[in-house]
């Protein structure tokens, strides 16, 4: 049941009091007018604090600055006559003591009368005394069908037209989005370049990042990097290949349920983030980080808030990614926390959301100490899949001084040995070989030349991996993929790994 409908049940049914909180006042006195029309000859009055009453010329004016007033309206109107009486912002007036009791007086009256008074507000905010009486009914984002329809009333209004999948890229992207908000990216999408294009998408990405900025919760990021970015990880780049398409219409259309998200455990340093930001760019979706620290507050209730208010608004910018960064840091141990629940309490709400949810919101969780984690988040249904991301193997390593040495040197990448470098450097991340590079360009542009393979190698003979400081923590994380409790992100067995050992030993043995 869409929103008309169930409010026009609720007017059918003498509900007296409604209160629809809503940014999007002229859509949703659209929507009311419609209901008004249907149900028969109901008038539509309309009160702010500015303008008074309007909608009877006769009241023009009437109840001006005074909210009081506003309800005594109905008092002149016959109790025969069906009405809607929108009260716009009144929330702010509802802890008012006599129009606290003029509520609850009309409450008795208009359960005999054809009549509702609708209480426009962006936010629930209703004393307990009227908590009882007050009907609530959300009013949601316009769905794609309506934006689709508002698009191609905008593009008939200019004699234009749009390519299908072009049509369909701009309404997902602008999914998330008021009218109000999309007709101002279009607005400046037409003043620019007089028509739209698939361009407009990235206007679109960036009236979500200025709501993002308004929340100090969640944080944009621009998806710059690739899968192309990202060495190795096979198994894991044909997941998400598999699903590229699963939050079209024709997915869909196929009865196909929107991916859940991704749980990604392992090391420091193997490329969790970057494959969450690549995810993003690989589905032209928006990226948004939530860092958990920033949900919890000093006051009590408020970080619950916080987290309610993270959810919805993920939601009104679906589709897109939601990154949960290190998220075992913030829910290890939780039964020994001294803060009265509070933790408890934000993990429950997370989690039952993360089961709950049907929106188009794909979760990427990363975790460097899996084996903490509370084991109900781990269960099947709160992500599709858990991944273990762990170190390279040879041929990785060769993959991912490739990616590094044609970003840093496109020309003359191929002069260098990858494959005495991944022989040389067991044991290390991709960050770790980022970084040996880098020390090699040091050393390089210290003495006035270009870096070699033997400064590479010279920079690696100097750094201690991470893998063998937290030998034991390396180990946790691969028993646990061994024991087949994770997936490999890599195409990585037992087997491979003994054959690579096997190669790495013959390639010693030529060098030598």
């Amino acid at each position: 049941m869409d929103f008309a409908q169930e409010l026009g049940l609720l007017i059918r049914a003498r509900y007296p009091l409604i209160y629809v909180p809503t940014a999007e006042e002229e859509r949703v006195e659209g929507v009311l007018t419609q209901v008004a029309r249907v149900l028969g000859q109901w008038g539509v009055y309309v009160w702010d604090f500015v303008e008074g009453i309007q909608g009877n010329s006769n009241d023009q004016g009437f109840a001006r600055r005074n909210p009081l007033q506003a309800l005594e309206f109905l008092d002149k109107l016959p109790p025969h006559l069906p009405a809607l009486l929108i009260l716009r912002d009144y929330s702010r007036f509802l802890e008012d003591v006599a129009v606290g009791r003029k509520l609850r007086n009309l409450n008795r009256t208009l359960k005999s009368q054809p009549k509702s008074v609708i209480l426009l507000a962006t936010e629930v905010r209703l004393p307990v005394e009227l908590q009882e009486m007050v009907t609530v009914v959300p009013f949601g984002l316009p769905t794609a069908a309506e934006l689709r329809q508002e698009l191609q009333g905008i593009l008939a209004g200019l004699n234009q037209s749009l390519e299908p999948l072009v049509l369909a890229d701009l309404v997902r992207s602008c999914q998330g989005l008021s009218l109000e908000r999309m007709q101002r990216v279009v607005g400046r999408a037409l003043a620019l370049r007089g028509s739209l294009t698939a361009q407009d998408v990235d206007g679109v990405l960036a009236e979500k990042r200025q709501i993002i900025q308004q929340t100090q919760i969640l944080e944009f990021c621009p998806p710059t990097v690739t899968l192309a970015d990202i060495g190795g990880l096979d198994n894991l780049k044909l997941w998400l290949e598999r699903r590229q398409q699963a939050f079209g219409q024709a997915a869909h259309d196929y009865g196909l349920p929107y991916p859940r998200g991704l749980l990604l455990a392992g090391l420091q340093g193997t490329g969790k983030s970057l494959t969450a930001k690549a995810i993003a760019h690989f589905w032209h979706l928006p990226l948004l980080r939530l860092d958990v620290g920033r949900l919890f507050a000093g006051l009590v209730g408020e970080s619950e808030s916080r987290t309610r208010q993270m959810i919805q608004l993920t939601e009104a910018l679906a589709p897109c990614v939601l990154w949960i960064d290190e998220i075992d840091k913030a829910f290890n141990a939780l039964d020994s926390r001294g803060d009265s629940g509070t933790t408890n309490r934000v993990f429950g709400t997370l989690l039952t959301w993360l089961a709950e949810k049907n929106s188009p919101v794909f979760v990427v969780a990363t975790a460097n100490q899996i084996q903490i984690l509370p084991p109900e988040l781990l269960r099947k249904g709160r992500f599709d899949e858990i991944f273990f991301v762990g170190l390279p193997t040879w041929e990785e390593r060769q993959s991912i001084l490739q990616v590094h040495l044609s970003r840093l040197r496109p020309h003359t990448w191929s002069s260098y040995d990858l494959v005495r470098l991944a022989w040389e450097t067991p044991d290390f991340s991709g960050a770790e070989l980022e970084q040996v590079i880098i020390e090699a360009m040091h050393t390089g542009f210290s003495q006035g030349r270009e870096f070699s393979t033997d400064d590479i190698l010279e920079a690696a003979s100097q750094m201690v991996p991470l893998a063998r400081t937290a030998q034991e923590q390396v180990q946790v994380l691969q028993q646990w993929a061994s024991a087949g409790k994770i997936r490999s992100a890599s195409r990585h067995t037992s087997l491979s790994r003994r054959m690579e050992q096997m190669e790495e030993q013959d390639y010693g043995e030529s060098s030598a």
